[in-house]
């Protein structure tokens, strides 16, 4: 028996070697719903579906990984034939990856309790508004601090950020509309419990693949991105997941 799992494994790895053939493409996610997310030892999401259609229709053979959001975008980073999404596109991570997209476009704003009253118009009126919760992990964090906002609270996730509000220990926090609900209800609050405030930042969300992994590959990829979002067949997992959300 072990002299065959070896003969196997030697016959995969040379398999895989051959000029011509393609590794298998190794995609990295983290829990973020409803865009990925665990769900009975199921991979799910509506980006999940999105590359889940592409690889399908590619002939693809494909790893999907539930992973922290840090340990998947370093691996994205140094890995051939890995990749990490939903990814938002900015030009300090240009370089870095080759980029698959757009699958959707989220807007980041200001959120508050409604029984606070608050009124956030604009990054001054923010300024003055109290502790504004957002996890430093995100590109959210590093925007707001890059505008000069010293009341900005970082927090190791986004449950920590809606209890922050919730107990009124944050006065405000920053995130998507897309990701917005299932947030609250993670922290025990809804929708109705929140006001949204001003509008600071518009993101758009690809698959970021690898600088290592082969330019060909990727323009597949996006090549069958195209054809998904002239079909129609784009918007309608889209809508499924995110009704009424348009796509970039």
């Amino acid at each position: 028996m072990g002299k065959g799992w070896h003969l196997l494994l030697l016959t995969t790895v040379l398999f895989w070697g051959l000029p011509g053939v393609a590794a298998p493409l190794r995609l990295l996610t983290e829990d973020a719903p409803p865009m990925s997310f665990l769900r009975e030892g199921r991979v799910e999401g509506m980006s999940v579906e999105v590359v889940r259609e592409l690889a399908q229709r590619l002939g693809e053979e494909i790893e999907i990984e539930l992973v922290p959001w840090t340990r998947a975008y370093l691996l994205a980073q140094h890995q051939a034939d890995t990749a990490v999404f939903s990814t938002v596109r900015t030009p300090e991570r240009e370089a870095l990856f080759r980029w698959v997209g757009p699958l959707v476009r989220g807007q980041t704003r200001f959120y508050s309790l409604k029984s606070s009253n608050l009124q956030v118009r604009d990054l001054q009126e923010a300024t003055r508004a109290g502790w504004i919760a957002v996890p430093r992990e995100w590109y959210t964090y590093q925007t707001l601090k890059a505008h000069g906002l010293n009341n900005v609270y970082g927090t190791s996730g986004s449950r920590q950020m809606i209890n922050l509000l919730k107990h009124g220990r944050a006065s405000l926090i920053a995130t998507e509309d897309i990701t917005l609900a299932q947030e609250l209800a993670a922290g025990g609050l809804a929708l109705d419990q929140v006001q949204a405030h001003y509008s600071f930042m518009s993101s758009d969300y690809y698959i970021a693949f690898s600088a290592q992994t082969a330019p060909e590959r990727v323009r597949r990829w996006q090549a069958m991105l195209e054809t998904m979002r002239a079909d129609g067949s784009l918007q309608r997992i889209v809508q499924r997941w995110l009704p009424g959300q348009n796509l970039p």
